[in-house]
C-alpha cells in the first residue's frame, strides 16, 4: 500500500507521476476487493472504474470542479480517493459510511444519487451555475451501468446539446461491452486527435472560412469520415462534441484524452469502455453475483447460501410462474430488476412474456398500461422506491383509466444497507389517496401468495406490498387461492387494547399484544380499509393502536383515524409508524428496534401513551 496510503485527497494524487498511476491503480483494486469482501456492498462496477476514478481526480481540479457519479454505487474508488479510505470498513453500516455519494460525507460527493439517470441533470444545473457565477470550474457527469436507459437521461442531453458556452462533460461508463480490438491503438489515437486542439480549431475554421455550401458538403463529409472509423453516435444530434470508445481500463489512453477535453468548451461526450469485475476473475466471470455481495473470502468467492427461510422474492417468483402457468394473458415487467425482484424462473420459462424494460420505471407502468388495454394481465415486479420514479404514470395512465395492472411493490419498508434512498416508506400514503387502487400488506409468505393472487384477479390497479428478506416461516400453500377484499382479521384476543396491525408489523404486535394483553387485528387491506373491523374494535376497546412500517403521515393509520372520524366515532388512538425523517442504513432488526417498531418498542410505546392498561371490566348483565 504504499502509493495509496499516501493519497488523503486528490491534491496528493495530482502530485505523482503519470508512471505512478498505474500502479496505484493496482494497489486500490486490491485494496477493494479485501475491503468489500469484508463488509459487503456492490463490487463488480466499483472494480470496473478505479482507473477512470484516478483519471478524473488526476486531471480536473476536484472539488472545484464537480463530479456527479450515476449509479453512485460506483463510487468506492471515489470515496478511497477523496479521503474515506480508513473509513471503507464501515461501509454501509450503522454510523459509518455510505454505499453512495452523500453530500454531509464529503465536500467531493457533490449530488447524491443512488437511483439513476441523475447525473446529467444534475452537472447541467452546476455547470449553468458556475457560467451565472462567472467561475472557471468543470462539471462532469459519469453515467453509466444502464443509467442511459432512462428518459430522464435524454431530456438532460436534449436541454444540455442548446448551450454552448458551458463546461459540460458527461462520461459514458459503457461496461456492458467487452473490450474488442477497435477499442484499442486506433481508436486512441483517434480519441486524443478528436478532442485535442487542431481537429476543435479545423471544425471552426470551417464553419467561419467556407461559403455556406462548401460550409454544409465539409460537414457532411466530416461525419461521413468519422462514421467510418468511430462508432455511429446520435450524441452529436443532441449538440455534444462526441469523443471515444476509449479504453477505460487504459490510463496512458484516458488522461490525455481528459486533458485535451479539459480545453474544450462547450458540452462534451466522452464514450470509454469498461469491464465489470476488471481484475478479479471470479467478478469478470460473473459480474451480476457479484454486483451486491455479503461478506465473502476473496479467494473462494462467493459460496451458495446454505437454505434458509424463504424470502418474499422468492415468493413473488413462485406465484409468478404458477400464474403464468395458469393464465396465458400474465405478462411479467421489471425495470432492470430481474435477480432483485425474483424474475430469472420467470424469463427461463416464459421469454415470450417477460420485458425487462431497462431503467425506465415511468414506460414500465404505462407500457403495462398498454398492455391492459388489450386485455393482457400485466404484473410490474417493482420495488417501492422505484414505483416513486413513475407516480405521475400511475395515476394518469393506470389508475384513471381503471386499467388491470398488479405491482408487487418489493423492500417495502426499510431496507438496510442501502439505506434512505432504497427504503420503502412512502407507498402506502401515496398509493391509498389514488382513486380505483387496492392496497395490501403481506404479514407472512403465504398470505403475500393469498394477496397476489387477490391483486390479480382483481379487474382494475392493484398493489402488494412486501418487506425485502426472509418471512417468518410461515408454510406457503401451493394453492392459488384469494382474499375477501377489505376484510381483516382477529389474530388474538385481549382486553382494553386493540393494536391494528399492517403487514410485516403483525408479528411483533403480535408479540406485543400478548404481554400487553391487547387484541391483536391483521388488517391485511390499507384500501378498501376494513371498515367494520375497525368500528367493532373501537366499540370493544378503551384504546387503539396502528402500527405499520411506513411513514405515519398519510400512512395507515391515518386511514384508519380517517375512518373512525368518518363514523363520528371519538377513541383515543395511537399511531406507531416511522418518523418524519430519513432512516440511514444499517442492520434493518436494529433500525426497527431504533424506531420503536419492534415488539419491545411497540409495547412500551403503548405503555407510555396510555399508562400501565388495565384489564377491560366486563360487566355480565343476564
Amino acid at each position: 500500500m504504499n502509493l495509496l496510503e499516501t493519497i488523503n485527497e486528490p491534491a496528493e494524487l495530482r502530485k505523482l507521476a503519470r508512471t505512478q498511476l498505474t500502479p496505484l491503480a493496482h494497489e486500490l483494486r486490491n485494496y477493494l476487493l479485501d475491503s468489500v469482501s469484508k463488509t459487503g456492498g456492490h463490487l463488480s462496477s466499483n472494480l470496473g472504474t478505479v482507473e477512470l476514478s484516478i483519471a478524473l481526480h488526476y486531471v480536473f481540479n476536484t472539488p472545484y470542479d464537480r463530479i456527479v457519479w450515476d449509479v453512485g454505487h460506483q463510487t468506492y474508488s471515489h470515496k478511497i480517493l477523496t479521503g474515506r479510505r480508513d473509513q471503507m470498513h464501515t461501509l454501509r453500516q450503522f454510523g459509518g459510511i455510505s454505499g453512495f455519494p452523500r453530500r454531509d460525507e464529503s465536500e467531493y460527493d457533490t449530488f447524491g444519487t443512488a437511483h439513476s439517470s441523475t447525473s446529467i441533470s444534475a452537472a447541467l444545473g452546476m455547470a449553468q451555475a458556475a457560467k451565472i457565477k462567472g467561475e472557471a470550474r468543470h462539471a462532469i457527469a459519469v453515467i453509466g451501468d444502464g443509467s442511459m436507459t432512462a428518459g430522464m437521461a435524454f431530456e438532460a442531453l436534449n436541454n444540455a446539446g442548446v448551450q454552448e458556452d458551458i463546461n459540460l462533460l458527461v462520461v459514458l461508463n459503457d461496461n456492458d461491452m467487452s473490450i474488442s480490438p477497435p477499442v484499442g491503438a486506433l481508436n486512441r489515437y483517434l480519441a486524443r486527435l478528436m478532442s485535442g486542439q487542431f481537429y476543435a480549431a479545423a471544425k471552426n475554421v470551417g464553419k467561419t472560412v467556407l461559403p455556406a455550401p462548401m460550409r454544409e458538403l465539409a460537414k457532411r463529409l466530416e461525419e461521413h469520415a468519422k462514421g467510418m472509423v468511430v462508432p455511429a453516435t446520435m450524441f452529436e444530434e443532441f449538440g455534444f462534441n462526441y469523443i471515444g470508445p476509449i479504453d477505460g481500463h487504459d490510463l496512458e489512453s484516458l488522461i490525455p484524452t481528459l486533458e485535451n477535453i479539459k480545453k474544450l468548451k462547450g458540452p462534451q461526450f466522452l464514450h470509454v469502455v469498461t469491464k465489470k469485475g476488471q481484475g478479479y476473475k471470479l467478478a469478470e466471470a460473473q459480474p451480476i453475483l457479484y454486483h451486491g455481495t455479503g461478506k465473502f473470502n476473496p479467494t473462494e468467492g462467493i459460496q451458495p447460501a446454505k437454505a434458509g427461510k424463504t424470502t418474499y422474492t422468492e415468493v413473488f417468483g413462485s406465484w409468478l410462474c404458477d400464474m403464468a402457468a395458469a393464465d396465458k394473458r400474465l405478462v411479467g415487467i421489471t425495470p432492470a430488476m430481474r435477480e432483485g425482484s425474483g424474475m430469472v424462473k420467470f424469463e427461463e420459462m416464459f421469454p415470450d412474456r417477460y420485458f425487462d424494460v431497462g431503467i425506465a420505471e415511468q414506460h414500465s407502468v404505462t407500457f403495462a398500461g398498454g398492455l391492459a388495454t388489450e386485455n393482457l394481465k400485466p404484473v410490474v415486479a417493482i420495488y417501492s422506491t422505484f414505483l416513486q420514479r413513475a407516480y405521475d404514470q400511475l395515476i394518469h395512465d393506470v389508475a384513471l383509466q381503471n386499467l388491470d395492472v398488479t405491482f408487487a411493490l418489493d423492500r417495502a419498508g426499510l431496507v438496510g444497507a442501502d439505506g434512505a434512498t432504497h427504503a420503502g416508506n412512502y407507498d402506502i400514503s401515496y398509493l391509498r389517496c389514488i382513486p380505483n387502487m387496492v392496497v395490501m400488506a403481506a404479514s407472512d409468505e403465504n398470505e403475500c401468495r393469498q394477496m397476489l393472487t387477490t391483486g390479480y384477479h382483481y379487474p382494475g390497479p392493484a398493489a402488494i406490498r412486501y418487506p425485502r428478506g426472509a418471512g417468518i416461516g410461515a408454510t406457503i400453500a401451493k394453492e392459488l387461492t384469494s382474499l375477501p377484499i377489505g376484510k381483516g382479521e382477529i389474530k388474538a384476543q385481549g382486553q382494553s387494547v386493540a393494536i391494528l396491525a399492517f403487514g410485516s408489523m403483525v408479528a411483533p404486535s403480535v408479540a406485543a399484544g400478548a404481554e400487553l394483553n391487547a387484541t391483536v387485528a391483521n388488517m391485511r387491506f390499507i384500501k378498501p380499509l376494513d371498515v367494520e373491523l375497525v368500528k367493532q374494535l373501537a366499540a370493544d376497546h378503551d384504546y387503539l393502536v396502528t402500527v405499520e412500517e411506513g411513514c405515519i403521515m398519510g400512512g395507515a393509520g391515518a386511514a384508519v383515524a380517517e375512518a373512525l372520524a368518518a363514523e363520528g366515532i371519538v377513541k383515543p388512538i395511537l399511531m406507531l409508524g416511522l418518523p418524519d425523517k430519513f432512516i440511514d442504513h444499517g442492520d434493518p432488526a436494529a433500525l426497527l428496534a431504533g424506531v420503536g417498531l419492534d415488539a419491545k418498542g411497540i409495547a412500551a410505546s403503548i405503555r407510555q401513551r396510555y399508562g400501565a392498561v388495565e384489564p377491560r371490566l366486563v360487566v355480565n348483565n343476564t
